[in-house]
């Protein structure tokens, strides 16, 4: 494993499916039923993702549109399952950073939660698991993990990137075809709002220092600019399909799937999780340097 992500935990690989410490990590598991899926459903469909708005979509074969409908439902599953895999590692880090013994002992429950939404969330993909992540979301998020500034891990992680969760997992939930998948996700919510709540109620009793702050938001800068862009992933799986896409393609293809709705609507949830108390002054520098501000298609292709 690299020292890079060493809490993260992003590159750790999975034990081979035989091994004892898989049974033992099953029988201390909450009961699960059979959760496995067959690889090539989709979960959630083209009107989900806007699709059927695309013109390059509605005229592809079948095949095709199955194919970028596939990949575009393992993008969900594979940030779901590093956002867990992150998750565990980052509670764990801070159950010795807890200054009470109630702290201590809720991240020892947090991180009970994340293992099991890790080993649920599992159970939806494929076979061969993934080990690695270039997605940039994922590579930020593995980043910041690593911190040793906890007003810095309280504010990003648990009031912004929780709180975003919650809306995250709702509307998976609620728009997912598959009842198991959409039961699981509706099942993350309570335990994702107590996540959150803590990181809120710890973050409000602590002084934010100026370094903190500019960490802050130099982190969230660069995450919604990655909301300011727009359905990105989407984007990529049409390409990878389709075949390479001229930059005027591009641009139709995220105007059609109304890119600044689909920013601007995530942005300003995202304003709303900062908004109270110290939060404000951080509100109000990102508002300074425009990031809560969704970007035109032409804005998001280079």
């Amino acid at each position: 494993m690299t020292d890079t992500y060493r809490i993260a935990g992003l590159d750790l690989p999975h034990t081979d499916p035989n091994d004892r410490l898989r049974r033992i990590l099953k029988a201390a598991l909450p009961n699960q039923g059979n959760n496995t899926l067959q690889p090539d459903s989709d979960y959630w469909d083209a009107e989900f993702f806007k699709l059927h708005q695309v013109k390059i979509f509605q005229q592809a074969s079948t095949a095709e549109q199955s194919a970028i409908l596939g990949l575009t439902n393992r993008s969900l599953l594979e940030e779901s399952y590093f956002i867990e895999k992150t998750g565990v590692g980052y509670m764990a880090k801070m159950v010795p950073l807890a200054e009470t013994v109630e702290e201590r002992m809720l991240y020892g429950l947090f991180t009970a939660d994340e293992a099991t939404h890790l080993s649920q969330i599992s159970h939806f993909l494929p076979e061969v698991e993934p080990t690695n992540s270039n997605d940039p979301f994922v590579r930020l998020l593995a980043e910041v993990v690593e911190s040793t500034d906890k007003t810095v891990l309280l504010f990003v992680l648990q009031i912004v990137l929780e709180g975003w969760g919650l809306n995250h997992y709702r509307r998976l939930a609620k728009e997912c075809h598959h009842p198991i998948l959409a039961e699981l996700f509706a099942s993350f919510l309570d335990a994702e709002a107590r996540h959150h709540a803590t990181g809120t109620t710890l973050f409000n009793q602590i002084p934010v220092a100026a370094d903190s702050q500019a960490t802050i938001l130099d982190v969230l800068a660069q995450f919604l600019f990655m909301v300011q862009m727009g359905p990105q992933s989407v984007l990529a799986a049409i390409e990878q399909v389709k075949g390479h896409l001229s930059r005027s393609q591009k641009i139709q293809i995220l105007e059609e799937l109304d890119t600044q709705t689909h920013s601007g609507t995530r942005l300003q949830i995202l304003r709303s999780l900062m908004r109270g108390g110290s939060a404000d002054a951080i509100v109000q520098a990102l508002d300074e340097r425009g990031v809560f501000e969704p970007l035109p298609a032409d804005k998001c292709v280079f």
